[in-house]
């Protein structure tokens, strides 16, 4: 089953409809929220609840040595050469 995170938007009355439609349109396209409930009040205030899906990552094992001196050592740098003429 999906685990999903929450938000809940309290909307007041005097905002109109058109301002809550862009409200909720953003937090859906750059949010990724999808709306879940929305409720109207006798107040005329509204509460909207969206939620996403929380992506987990999965935590992968790391792989086998290669060999008994695997990881190597520290690098040594290759000698520096005098310039030439």
């Amino acid at each position: 089953m999906a685990e999903y995170s929450y938000l809940v938007l309290n909307l007041p009355r005097g905002m109109s409809r058109d301002a809550a439609r862009r409200l909720l349109t953003d937090h859906a396209e750059y949010g990724r929220w999808e709306l879940s409930r929305m409720r109207l009040y006798a107040d005329g205030s509204r509460k909207a609840t969206l939620r996403r899906k929380v992506i987990r990552a999965v935590r992968t094992q790391l792989p086998a040595p290669l060999s008994p001196g695997y990881p190597p050592g520290p690098l040594i740098p290759p000698p520096r050469l005098p310039p030439l003429g």
